[in-house]
């Protein structure tokens, strides 16, 4: 038996809703020391958070899903809201003036910072109607005295990408001057300066320089603080998408020039200022953005803090399950979408898990049509031979030991291309195991791919950006021949891939070689196992492809470079190279492990020319 309150938690519902299902009948309880204790398992029918309607034949109507839903009022009332609400509980029992969470894009970021607004915002409206059904409001008066307290500036960076600077500035511009124009009652108010009037005239009519704009947060929450008589709340929603794009696009340094101004004269010695909140995928510390700001408390991917707070959480993501009748799907949600880890707790991804119910349940990457992949791209195109290696460890699903900085930066990346692992971790692309604190504050962990989900986000973004090594055609073209055991096809799309490739080797070098090893790993995605200088037999093969299915052929691939272009000597090349292939028995593991069919490639060039012979 478990008492009310737990009850509730479990279940995510408020305790005002579990008693009255207790009253209806829908779950056994009984008076033990004056308290109300609950048999859950023995529910009528389980909860699903939120109240139910019935159709008229009596079935349950299911609530639709919030696909790209990020206002609060909204997803908590008309739409299959999970309850995230005792965020606010955690907040006020520590209150740090100033907090950064950082999660990757499309983990709730925006909702709950709504949902913040929504809570402490001062209004007109009585908002503590969309509060009172969830968790937060069990908590106490001394949580709900805070409710509809606080004057909150409000401002999303989240559309603000752009090419160039002018652009950025003049976009940056219209969404703090939009906040402006929300707050009306301070242009008339007699409690604000004249000198403060004035300004709030000239950004909310869109007419000020960067000089001018830096200031805005500072002087708004000094109007709104004078003119409620209350501090207010800033909240910063994707503060670094602008300072991404400048890095992308080459205004890096003016971004940052603003943004540390603007933030500075909001958040740091304000005597305006309640609370500040800021949402973000990278720290940024070492940006220097939030310079001298010692009230500031980051929480990332690795602090236990709110770490069930964004993503769903594995109990959450069962019971959306069981409501949308579901609950035989729950293993390929998993495989699918699950494998993040924030801090102590496992995380779903919250888009792609609601996006799998919205279409009857079929597996897809969701994720990836989200937003730009830029990070993947740089990462590849500043690839040495260690990274190419560990990206293929990552394709096949193995994982390695690295060190993981949280408060990476973008330029890091062009002076140090090993940081590429913590802008993966921090953006999404990996989940980090056994973490480990160093000396200097960073971690070292275990890194993999969460799920196949992101798996296919790296396959796609691979062979798109290497797509001047392995065309499209040439892959589509090679993946046919060997899903038909066409040998001879195989051979002539290998030859054109080779053909295709060769000039890039001039100016690739060796690492033209583990370009095509990824290439090809992402192009079979996991109906083969890619090995590459693997011993087997008496000696070592360059490329192996092993076939998870044993129905399906094997494929064994030997290279070597010549020394002059000549046809007859590039073709006596590649069949040293085959005859290397069955001289030193490169099909042993293969054999040993029930591959019948192996095609064997020995392929020769030299510079354009190539040779290749099979056996």
């Amino acid at each position: 038996m478990r008492d009310v309150r737990q009850t509730a938690r479990d279940w995510g519902i408020s305790t005002t809703r579990v008693a009255k299902m207790c009253r209806e009948g829908r779950i056994e309880g009984a008076i033990k020391e004056g308290k109300l204790w609950l048999i859950p398992e023995k529910a009528v029918k389980p909860p699903d958070g939120r109240m139910r309607k019935e159709t008229a034949d009596g079935e349950e109507k299911k609530r639709p899903l919030p696909i790209g839903i990020s206002e609060y009022r909204v997803a908590s009332t008309k739409y299959y809201y999970i309850d995230k609400t005792m965020m606010i509980r955690d907040f006020l029992d520590e209150r740090p003036m100033v907090s950064l969470y950082t999660r990757p894009r499309r983990f709730g970021k925006t909702l709950n910072m709504d949902m913040l607004r929504t809570f402490f915002e001062k209004s007109d409206e009585d908002t503590s109607i969309y509060f009172k059904d969830k968790m937060i409001w069990d908590c106490g008066g001394e949580y709900r005295e805070h409710q509809g307290k606080y004057p909150v500036i409000f401002v999303t960076f989240k559309d603000i990408k752009f090419d160039t600077w002018e652009q950025t500035f003049e976009m940056l511009k219209a969404a703090i001057g939009n906040e402006f124009v929300r707050h009306a009652e301070l242009e008339k108010s007699e409690k604000c300066s004249d000198m403060d009037r004035k300004y709030y005239k000239e950004i909310a009519g869109g007419n000020a320089d960067v000089v001018s704009l830096s200031r805005a947060f500072e002087v708004l929450s000094r109007m709104l603080c004078r003119h409620h008589g209350v501090e207010a709340i800033i909240i910063i929603d994707e503060y670094d998408i602008p300072i991404q794009q400048g890095h992308t696009a080459g205004f890096y340094d003016q971004v940052i020039d603003f943004m540390r101004n603007l933030f500075s004269g909001g958040l740091k010695d304000n005597k305006c200022l309640a609370y500040g909140f800021l949402t973000g995928i990278l720290r940024v510390a070492k940006e220097s953005i939030f310079s001298g700001l010692n009230n500031l408390v980051v929480n990332s991917i690795v602090d236990d803090k709110y770490s069930r707070y964004f993503g769903f959480t594995k109990s959450e993501v069962e019971r959306m399950a069981a409501y949308y009748h579901a609950s035989d799907k729950f293993d390929e949600l998993c495989e699918w979408y699950d494998g993040y880890r924030f801090g102590d707790t496992d995380i779903f991804n919250p888009w792609s898990v609601i996006n799998y119910f919205s279409i009857g349940c079929k597996p897809r990457a969701f994720w990836q049509s989200t937003g730009s992949n830029d990070i993947i791209s740089e990462v590849i195109a500043k690839a040495d031979e260690d990274i190419y290696e560990r990206l293929e460890k990552l394709l096949q699903g193995e994982k390695f030991t690295t060190l993981i900085d949280t408060g990476v930066i973008y330029p890091q990346i062009q002076k140090n291309p090993s940081t590429i692992y913590s802008f993966l971790l921090v953006a999404g692309y990996l989940k980090a195991e056994n973490m480990d604190v160093s000396s200097s504050g960073d971690f070292m962990g275990e890194v993999s791919l969460p799920n196949r989900e992101i798996k296919a986000v790296y396959n796609k973004e691979i062979l798109q950006k290497l797509d001047g090594i392995v065309s499209q055609s040439s892959a589509v073209s090679i993946q046919e021949a060997v899903y038909a055991n066409d040998a001879s096809r195989l051979q002539k799309s290998m030859e054109k891939l080779l053909l295709q490739s060769a000039s890039s080797f001039d100016t690739v070098g060796e690492l033209f070689f583990h370009g095509l090893f990824l290439g090809i790993c992402a192009l079979f995605d996991d109906k083969y196992y890619l090995t590459s200088n693997r011993e087997s037999g008496k000696g070592r093969f360059d490329i192996q492809l092993m076939p998870r299915d044993t129905a399906r052929p094997g494929v064994l691939i030997e290279l070597k470079v010549g020394k002059y272009g000549m046809r007859d000597e590039l073709r006596a090349l590649a069949q040293t190279a085959l005859d290397q292939i069955n001289d030193r028995k490169y099909d042993t593991e293969m054999r040993t492990k029930g591959v019948e069919v192996i095609f064997k490639y020995g392929v020769a060039f030299c510079r354009k020319e190539v040779a290749v012979c099979t056996g």
